[in-house]
């Protein structure tokens, strides 16, 4: 027997502009989402000037590639008017601090003024007036990672002012590199008076095992009166670009900058002895998408597996790649649980995300397969909660959460975004080995009454549009 699913699904990705050179969208609009959250982890596109609009799709490209398109917008409503009937999916948008950085203080690591922050908080407004739903930061990518926490407070004073929600990809080495990250996110909701919504809330090697502890922080926050929710995917490895294993003083003022820098032999050597954990991990490290066809037998590969057959060590490996692939390198890393995502999902103030990245031969599967996965085999199979609030999860909790009143709900009046589904069978099938398998059990996909996947095929058809920011809510 089919069900109905209301699909509004928080999908979480960061990674825009290849949703307009791929506007079938197929492996999200055949695992039943219908509208994709981007401008999150504090990556995206607008507002920016034309030159820092050039820097930042080069500094992303190891997330998103660089699909040829005409890059002539500018500002938020420019950007989000290419969203309409464009896409098979609808989008929301969160303004990066990146971008608002990137336009006032520039590329350097250094605080913002007042009068800099002032601008951004101007940036951000008119943002938000455009349509934008909220702020998003990527603490651990520069430049938006330079921001400090006061910086911070004050643009989501002007969030909450607008009536919109802070969206965060913490900062994962404050502190004891372990639990502070999230301490701060809850410090800017509590001085600023914004809604937080932390970004794929989930164990890291630092703190593997210890789900119970991150939820007791998320419900102490509740308890003093913070208005906080995250999401995350069903699987235990996570995803980024290569530029993340470069420490972040070598990527002060640009990507130009930083590929001068891993090309000096001096002050790679510097680095050698300073960089991220990740580069430890080099084992665990699988290289998911490259730029070039000379570097594609790379992917599927360890950083480590690469660097003994080069005859290099994991530091060279890496950084040679980022220099012949102009930063266009992604990866995934082992570093999660599978016992503590099982922890985690069943909370109250959890929703779904993907976060998942498009380019390369061998992505992370959590793009093809994640809904599914959870209505299949740990809804179904696992028992881990029940079908109603998985779905809950994946529909009307994310529209509410995000002020888009007219999605997420069956019912008379609201938007058409459906998926009709069969909840014996549907799984998510992806795996690491073969991550581009489309899902089972999911027969019919609307997005806003026009049919998108019919018959478990894709139909091609582009009904998505841009949701907007309808003005203060509170």
């Amino acid at each position: 027997m089919a069900e109905l699913l209301p699909s509004y699904q928080y999908q979480g990705d960061c990674f825009s502009d290849r949703l307009l050179a791929e506007p079938a969208n197929e492996p999200k609009a055949m695992m039943g989402v219908c509208t994709d959250m981007i401008g999150v982890d504090g990556m995206g596109y607008a507002p920016l000037s034309q030159a820092n609009l050039k820097k930042m799709l080069t500094v992303w490209s190891g997330v998103n590639g660089y699909p040829g398109l005409d890059y002539d917008w500018g500002s938020v409503r420019e950007y989000l008017a290419k969203y309409d009937k464009t896409t098979s999916t609808n989008v929301g948008f969160f303004v990066p601090n990146a971008c608002l950085r990137a336009e006032t203080v520039g590329w350097d690591n250094r605080p913002a003024t007042a009068d800099e922050i002032k601008e951004m908080q101007r940036l951000l407004r008119q943002g938000m007036k455009e349509g934008a739903l909220g702020l998003s930061t990527g603490l651990t990518y520069p430049p938006g990672s330079y921001a400090g926490t006061e910086e911070l407070v004050e643009l989501c004073r002007t969030v909450a002012e607008c009536g919109g929600v802070y969206v965060t990809h913490v900062r994962y080495d404050l502190g004891d590199g372990a639990f502070d990250g999230f301490r701060e996110a809850v410090k800017i909701g509590l001085l600023s008076g914004c809604p937080v919504h932390i970004s794929h809330y989930a164990t890291n090697l630092a703190i593997r095992g210890r789900a119970k502890q991150m939820l007791a922080l998320v419900d102490d926050a509740r308890a003093r009166g913070l208005d906080v929710t995250f999401d995350s995917y069903p699987w235990p490895a996570g995803s980024s670009h290569l530029s993340a294993a470069v420490p972040q003083w070598a990527q002060d003022g640009g990507p130009e900058q930083l590929l001068a820098r891993i090309k000096d032999g001096q002050q790679r050597e510097i680095m050698r002895t300073q960089t991220p954990a990740l580069v430890g991990a080099a084992d665990q490290l699988i290289v998911s998408a490259v730029r070039t066809e000379k570097n594609q037998w790379c992917e599927g590969l360890t950083i480590q597996s690469v660097a003994d057959q080069l005859g290099k060590s994991a530091w060279d490996t890496i950084c040679d790649l980022l220099i012949e692939e102009n930063l266009e390198v992604a990866f995934y890393v082992f570093t999660g649980d599978m016992d503590d995502v099982r922890t985690i999902i069943t909370h109250p103030a959890h929703m779904v995300c993907t976060d998942g990245l498009r380019i390369g031969g061998r992505p992370n599967p959590r793009t093809y397969g994640t809904y599914p996965r959870i209505l299949g085999q740990m809804v179904r199979d696992e028992a881990v909660m029940p079908l109603e609030q998985a779905i809950r999860k994946m529909t009307s909790f994310p529209a509410q959460r995000f002020g888009l009143p007219d999605r997420g709900i069956l019912r008379d009046g609201m938007k058409a975004d459906i998926v009709v589904f069969d909840p014996l069978t549907i799984s998510g099938v992806a795996t690491f080995e073969k991550p581009k398998q489309f899902p089972l059990g999911i027969d019919y996909v609307f997005v806003n009454g026009v049919l998108v996947v019919d018959k478990g095929r894709p139909t091609g058809k582009t009904p998505g549009v841009a949701l907007r920011h309808s003005g203060p809510t509170r």
